[in-house]
């Protein structure tokens, strides 16, 4: 096998492979293109005859890293939700397909996407304003990346994963934002009595998210028994809302609180009399949160009733999710295991809790530190006693 390198222009070369057909030993001839100094040539001419005799030669190819990526996002349709599969291909074709689309994908090397970043991070936002994108956007813009290129080294369409050898820009760590349990007090008080009050009971008493919330329905709903079977949740996609399965991939049990129990009562009286006025009779099939006839309550609806409630308050405006943080926040600092509190939430692993509520550990290690204190000073005094 042979390579020699021409001068096509100041700049610019072609790397010329021979070798032989093991059948007919005739000889074929691949050409590639290549910019640069004529050391870099010849290195790169190294490159793929080294290349050609391990194996991991992939032939020339045109395709674009835009064709490639609308290859992969048909690609992956199937395989996540069609929730995750929109972010997918909004994060391609807002910011990365605007960046390296146009180049060609055998070409493309660590240090082209490591300037995208950069670009992305400096002047990358493409809604009208001026400024860069945030760190953790470009994080989520490394991952697609990265996982779609791994994709083309499956495909054989390259030889290596250029994204691997690129670190995206480190995201600074910060605490979740959440209402402490005052806060959590007057907001139950400030909104009672109007519709979100049940969907923010649910996510502040009991961990749930909003889609779970849209998706419980009466048969999910043992009162007696004081819990929650949580089975489902709703998805809010362009296509419109979908039923899927919880966010950890498996359903869950949730203990409800007297409180939480007492208003389930109140509730479902109150919605069985404005349905029947409606002529119809409350059953297990329907939904425990619900529009006044009786119909599914869109995940949005619920953010945007909640929008309109906290802005009427004087507390912080945060997200409804945030409802979901202040549910764990308060129950790790109480002491409640992490793991008892990652199983109300729903999480897959207690990691994650940990994780994002590693701001409220350390008063959780200085209770625990107290206790094992006292728990060895009454015994060091009972030592002493027994040996008086």
């Amino acid at each position: 096998m042979k390579g020699s390198i021409r001068e096509r222009s100041a700049g610019h070369w072609a790397i010329i492979l021979d070798q032989r057909d093991p059948a007919t030993g005739s000889r074929k001839r691949k050409w590639h293109s290549f910019k640069g100094t004529k050391r870099q040539a010849q290195i790169e001419c190294a490159r793929l005859i080294s290349a050609m005799k391990d194996g991991s030669y992939i032939e020339p190819s045109k395709l674009t890293v835009a064709q490639f990526l609308d290859r992969w996002l048909d690609h992956v349709k199937s395989q996540v939700t069609p929730k995750s599969h929109e972010r997918y291909s909004g994060l391609v074709k807002k910011n990365i397909v605007p960046a390296l689309g146009a180049m060609i994908l055998t070409k493309v090397r660590p240090v082209h996407i490591g300037e995208a970043y950069s670009a992305a991070l400096k002047d990358g936002r493409k809604d009208g304003r001026s400024g860069g994108l945030a760190p953790r956007t470009v994080g989520h813009m490394h991952r697609v990346l990265k996982q779609a290129l791994s994709q083309a080294v499956k495909w054989e369409l390259l030889a290596r994963n250029p994204a691997d050898a690129v670190d995206p820009p480190k995201v600074e760590w910060k605490p979740v934002a959440t209402y402490d349990l005052s806060e959590t007090a007057q907001i139950l008080e400030a909104i009672r009595g109007k519709p979100i009050f049940m969907p923010a009971l649910l996510a502040v008493m009991c961990g749930l998210r909003r889609g779970e919330i849209c998706a419980l329905r009466w048969r999910n709903v043992d009162l007696d028994g004081a819990q929650f079977s949580i089975v489902e949740s709703v998805e809010q996609t362009k296509a419109g809302l979908r039923f899927k399965s919880p966010k950890s991939g498996k359903g869950r049990k949730v203990a409800l609180p007297p409180t939480v129990v007492d208003e389930l009562r109140t509730h479902r009286a109150r919605l069985a009399e404005d349905l029947l006025k409606l002529g119809k009779r409350i059953s297990d099939e329907d939904f425990v949160v619900c529009h006044p006839d009786g119909s599914m309550l869109p995940p949005i609806h619920v953010s945007q009733q909640w929008g309109f409630a906290i802005a009427k308050t004087g507390l912080a405006k945060l997200r409804f999710h945030d409802l979901r943080h202040a549910h764990a926040t308060h129950l790790l600092a109480m002491g409640v295991h992490p793991k008892v509190a990652s199983e109300r939430l729903g999480h897959s692993r207690v990691g994650i809790t940990l994780d994002l509520y590693s701001h409220v550990i350390p008063g959780m290690q200085e209770n625990a530190a107290a206790d094992l204190d006292r728990a060895i000073k009454a015994a060091l005094r009972g030592i002493e006693k027994t040996n008086g």
